[in-house]
């Protein structure tokens, strides 16, 4: 997979405060790219340096194979967590008139805007004030103006602030559509649900530095834990528990008995799976035996506190 987006060793301070600590990043083409850590490790300060808001004291970035510059902005829509729409214009006039900052002509803006206008169901809002929408409203027409312009790279922060649960999944589609169609997206959330829906490529960055990033699925496979959800039916529970616990660990918080049937949290150790369905059948009825597989919020705790 090739790559829109290499940060390389950026470095950014503030006085004496370090915002970023030579943090290295690298956003494959046609990606959803989750870029997650808690308030203050340095995430906004990366996006307004790659949107050319600030400059990096020391580093690089390369964007779709050459070094940043003014002239890709017109390539980058942005989606801030602070909104920035002026209260006090007509929606359609403030649409046209930012369009036309991001490069379009009147006539391609307003082909877009009608486009965009009629797909997410608010053709009516042409004529109203910003400041007579409702904040999840008013969202609508920021995501807009952020992908008119059908740029090559989105930049979202915490896009689903102010949306209903119904609006937010109207949005998720849209992001999930964009990419299909080819955008490469930067995601920044708090929401690790969302991260788990969307994201197939996380970095998480702690204290101005790097601490994970990579595919999805190869991040959770290295955060595995070698533990296995099961459930049991037995007639002799002390008889089971003797035997699991000759070779495997049992976490008592996650005994549970449900109408007869045992729920277990079992780690292996160095043993292997077969082990420990081979054990289980000798003691009963197998109902269920699946692995505890993390997930992104499980990774985003374990490795901020380590």
């Amino acid at each position: 997979m090739s790559t829109l987006l290499e940060v390389t060793k950026v470095v950014k301070q503030y006085g004496n405060y370090v915002a970023l600590n030579e943090v290295s990043l690298t956003v494959p083409k046609g990606s959803i790219y989750g870029l997650l850590g808690p308030n203050g490790a340095g995430k906004t300060s990366l996006i307004r340096i790659i949107n050319q808001i600030t400059m990096p004291d020391r580093g690089q970035i390369i964007f779709d194979g050459e070094k940043l510059q003014p002239k890709h902005v017109q390539y980058i829509g942005y989606l801030p967590e602070e909104r920035g729409l002026y209260t006090s214009m007509k929606v359609g006039e403030q649409c046209l008139y930012l369009a036309q900052m991001k490069g379009l002509s009147k006539a391609e803006a307003t082909k877009q805007l009608e486009y965009w206008f009629d797909r997410l169901g608010i053709q009516g809002w042409w004529h109203k004030k910003i400041q007579e929408l409702s904040k999840g409203m008013a969202q609508k027409i920021q995501f807009v103006v952020c992908v008119l312009h059908q740029p090559k790279l989105l930049i979202f922060d915490e896009p689903f602030s102010g949306f209903d649960p119904v609006n937010a999944n109207v949005i998720k589609d849209e992001i999930l559509a964009l990419r299909d169609q080819g955008a490469t997206i930067i995601f920044s959330t708090h929401r690790m649900e969302s991260v788990e829906e969307l994201c197939d490529h996380i970095a998480l960055i702690h204290q101005s530095n790097k601490l994970i990033e990579g595919k999805l699925d190869a991040v959770k496979r290295d955060y595995r834990t070698n533990s296995y959800e099961v459930g049991i039916l037995t007639d002799n529970v002390a008889q089971l528990m003797y035997a699991l616990t000759q070779k495997f660990t049992v976490s008592p918080a996650n005994f549970k008995s449900l109408n007869q049937e045992l729920k277990l949290e079992i780690q292996l150790g160095k043993a292997l799976p077969n082990e420990l369905l081979h054990c289980l059948t000798q003691q009963g009825q197998v109902t269920h035996f699946v692995e505890k597989i993390p997930t992104v919020n499980d990774i985003f705790i374990q490795a901020v506190s380590q």
